[in-house]
């Protein structure tokens, strides 16, 4: 089962130990009404892992992602096991406006977050 989500802005930063990928449906007003943030963290005691976090609902680890797949605006992530969180999907697809912000934001950050999960596709 997938999970299917749209938005109108991707953002990408790095923090610390953490980079990241912003995905965010806003209102006519700039307000977020809907958000989904990927994650991957690098730290001293443990091994990289990546989260997902929706709506200020987080999960991940170390082996979530077992593939990422871009290929043009559409990015669709395939989950090792079904996540419970999500009311068991075991895909979720990403669609964003079709900008060059969002799309420098993509170039930019896809390969740091997902680094040899991410196959196939373009950018």
């Amino acid at each position: 089962m997938a999970d299917s989500r749209e938005y109108d802005t991707v953002a990408f930063d790095v923090r610390d130990n953490t980079t990241m990928l912003f995905f965010a449906k806003t209102t006519d007003e700039g307000d977020i009404s809907d958000y989904l943030l990927l994650m991957r963290t690098i730290d001293e005691d443990f091994d990289e892992s990546i989260y997902i976090e929706i709506n200020e609902q987080q999960f991940g680890g170390h082996n979530l992602i077992r593939e990422a797949a871009l290929n043009g605006n559409v990015l669709t992530l395939r989950l090792h096991e079904p996540a419970k969180e999500l009311d068991d999907v075991s895909d979720i697809v990403l669609t964003w406006a079709d900008t060059t912000e969002n799309l420098e934001s993509i170039e930019a950050g896809a390969f740091r977050v997902f680094g040899d999960t991410l196959v196939g596709g373009n950018a």
